[in-house]
């Protein structure tokens, strides 16, 4: 059996009945006006993270979300999205694409605002998405990408770039690991369906998307997720493993090469009461201008004794330049 056949029937299992301990969430449910989330998809949130940002959502986008889960996400998708078929939910497992389904009669019970309409699902999987080319302003994956083998998971990130839109938003919430993997490990079919085995470093992970042509990268969070100990892996060491949210916008590559902005500033202190490097980076004095980490490396070149620069923090919220 293949570890993408694991994986269907790991998921399969889940949804028939539903596993708290599956996967660690490490985002509070979103507390929104009106927004209630039903126990059930509360239950079945199985992500490491949350790939729902207010910032991505404005002007009625068409979002794409692969791999549904309860529904939990694609619900909070619909609260930005109150349109006929707004969200679109991808899922190769049958029972979970049932579950989400029901899930979301409840979901319209416990919320006026919500109808059942406003979500697409469709059966399909992340390697061949039935959705047209072009046609997606933010698309979206949690605890996914992360169970592919280097050839699916480039295929996986491709197909992602085909239907979003140019400048649309491609989220990702997924474990990450700077430790090198044993091979038993690596080949624990189980594991990695379950997101563990086949986490990617983030310097590999980043490469991977601007790989595929987007331009611009920002990565959003970097939080604890798991540990893999002796007890109770196949591992003889500890292996500590993160969650990290990404944000892949679908701009044109730079001739330069992509923006990665990795939560890096520069802040002008010197005598002038701004600095400007002739770039296009205006530095105002003593405040922090959020900055990528190209824009940052040329910076320093100029050998500047007035100009400070952060250390990368893993956290981007917008602005700056690059």
């Amino acid at each position: 059996m293949s570890y993408l056949e694991t994986t269907k029937d790991v998921y399969k299992e889940a949804a028939l009945t539903p596993d708290v301990g599956l996967c660690c969430t490490t985002n509070p449910i979103w507390e929104l006006p009106g927004l209630k989330i039903p126990k059930i998809m509360q239950e079945m949130n199985y992500g490491c993270g949350s790939t729902v940002h207010a910032r991505d959502l404005t002007n009625n986008p068409k979002i794409l979300y692969v791999g549904v889960g309860g529904g939990m996400e694609l619900l909070q998708f619909a609260y930005f999205s109150r349109q006929k078929n707004g969200v679109i939910g991808i899922d190769v497992v049958d029972e979970m694409l049932e579950a989400s389904e029901k899930n979301f009669v409840e979901a319209e019970a416990q919320n006026p605002w919500f109808k059942s309409e406003f979500v697409d699902l469709r059966k399909g999987d992340a390697l061949h998405l039935p959705v047209e080319d072009n046609s997606i302003d933010v698309a979206a994956q949690n605890c996914l990408f992360n169970i592919f083998k280097a050839e699916e998971l480039k295929k996986a990130i491709t197909e992602m770039y085909r239907v979003l839109k140019p400048h649309g938003r491609l989220v990702m919430s997924d474990p990450t690991c700077e430790q090198p993997m044993n091979e038993t490990l690596r080949n624990d079919e189980r594991l990695r369906a379950l997101c563990l085995s086949g986490s990617l470093p983030i310097a590999e992970y980043v490469k991977m998307l601007t790989d595929a042509g987007f331009g611009t990268i920002e990565i959003r969070a970097r939080k604890p997720y798991r540990i893999l100990d002796p007890k109770n892996y196949p591992t003889d060491e500890l292996i500590y493993i993160e969650s990290i949210e990404v944000a892949a916008i679908k701009d044109p590559m730079p001739a330069d090469g992509p923006c990665v902005f990795t939560g890096k500033a520069a802040i002008y202190f010197g005598d002038e009461d701004y600095f400007d490097d002739g770039a296009g980076h205006t530095l105002l004095k003593n405040q922090p201008l959020a900055i990528c980490d190209k824009t940052a490396a040329a910076l320093k070149a100029l050998g500047r004794d007035d100009i400070f620069f952060s250390e990368s923090t893993y956290h981007y919220d917008g602005g700056g330049c690059c």
